[in-house]
């Protein structure tokens, strides 16, 4: 194919061979995402656009977002949105860019229906806790139409991204939002049926074994912990005191550390506890419920 100076083809290939030259990992889909998102063009587009002329302005803010990408600023926060599920989620350097294991978590609580809770109205209370942009509970609110979803985390910034999704998906009817340490400022009455969470978990001490794009960029309040054991028997101690009695939670997780979680679990007396692999065959999820009155 001629590859023609000022062409979308030619930017394309210029800022792809910079980027390789940078080290940057998969340089032609993130030089072709950039691209596709500066145009408002679906990535697969592109290719049929390819003699296509860029205007000076375009030209300049595509320089601009490649350059940031050379600094390792993944492509999330550069054009400041993230598909997941079947959505598409505001996030900025406050909030965890949504990853495909989690989109997991999503997808099999919305397909394995039996894994729900059973309501007597057929309104499911659900809290997503450290929420972060909202993308699991926001996406739980879309696939189950009876859910009303409680969104809280320790950032206020991150709340405040994941209020935008909300009203970018006109959710604000069903969704409530809390700034809190685990269950603090919680309303104490307030009670659910599900609780989900994809909490920091990666141990402090793993941090040189992070790639930069992530250590230098997302959050480690929202990655890390000082102390495994001791945050998650927390956690799990503000889960247990807002679910209802049979109510029941699924958490990701490090696959390394599931021992230790399932036995803080056993130990606050959650019961039906259930590892659930990833698509690359780790106990990334763990499935745990609260005990009945009766």
């Amino acid at each position: 194919m001629a590859e023609l100076p000022g062409t979308l083809l030619y930017y394309l290939k210029r800022s792809t061979e910079f980027l390789e030259k940078k080290e940057i990992p998969n340089p032609r889909v993130d030089a072709e995402w950039l691209l596709s998102d500066l145009l408002g063009l679906p990535r697969i587009k592109l290719y049929a656009q390819f003699e296509m002329p860029l205007g000076q302005k375009e030209i300049d803010l595509y320089r601009e977002r490649i350059l940031e990408r050379s600094k390792r600023k993944p492509v999330a926060y550069i054009t400041g949105k993230k598909g997941f599920h079947k959505f598409e989620y505001l996030v900025s350097e406050d909030v965890l860019i949504p990853r495909s294991e989690t989109e997991e978590l999503v997808d099999y609580l919305w397909k394995a229906k039996e894994h729900l809770p059973k309501t007597e109205s057929g309104e499911i209370q659900i809290w997503d806790l450290c929420s972060g942009s909202g993308c699991i509970g926001l996406s739980l609110a879309q696939l189950l139409e009876s859910s009303v979803v409680t969104l809280s985390d320790f950032s206020e910034k991150a709340i405040e991204v994941s209020k935008q999704n909300a009203e970018k998906y006109n959710l604000t009817d069903r969704t409530h939002f809390f700034v809190s340490d685990l269950d603090l400022s919680l309303p104490k009455e307030l009670q659910f049926d599900l609780i989900v969470s994809n909490p920091p978990y990666i141990p402090e001490s793993e941090k040189p074994e992070i790639m930069p794009d992530v250590l230098e960029y997302e959050p480690h309040l929202a990655l890390f912990v000082t102390d495994f054991k001791e945050f998650h028997k927390r956690l799990l101690t503000a889960m247990k005191s807002k679910l209802k009695p049979g109510g029941k939670l699924m958490m990701e997780t490090h696959p390394l550390y599931m021992d230790e979680l399932e036995s803080l679990a056993e130990e606050l007396g959650f019961l039906s506890r259930m590892r659930i692999l990833d698509s690359s065959k780790k106990e990334r999820f763990f499935f745990a419920e609260a005990p009945s009155l009766t």
